[in-house]
């Protein structure tokens, strides 16, 4: 049976969990929420690239995306960060949902799982 490792485990969760070949990511918001939809999707992109290198994987395996936006007027400012970061040719499946965030200022949180190895 394969172990799961962690990342960056909290009181109340973790970054990411590592399974049998599958990282689970969770919930990633922006480092800064003064910035617009774009600049906040911009952060939590490079927030994802990062938990997925340190689990030895990257964008091209994202498995499936989950992402909540604050307000869905916003939506083609988000698109526009995610369409310059997605991996050509590796877009993966993919979800939208309009949501009221638990930070009032954050206007993004994007989840994802991806293939390790």
């Amino acid at each position: 049976m394969s172990s799961i490792k962690r990342t960056n485990v909290g009181k109340r969760l973790s970054d990411m969990a590592v399974y049998n070949g599958v990282a689970y990511l969770a919930g990633q918001v922006p480092d800064d929420s003064t910035l617009d939809i774009k600049g906040q999707t911009a952060q939590v992109l490079a927030t994802i690239d990062r938990l997925l290198a340190e689990a030895g994987t990257d964008k091209s395996r994202i498995l499936m995306a989950q992402i909540f936006v604050a307000n869905i007027a916003e939506f083609p400012g988000m698109n526009a960060a995610w369409d310059e970061w997605v991996a050509d040719g590796n877009a993966p499946p993919r979800a939208t949902i309009e949501a009221r965030l638990a930070n009032p200022d954050y206007k993004v949180e994007i989840v994802v799982t991806a293939a390790v190895g």
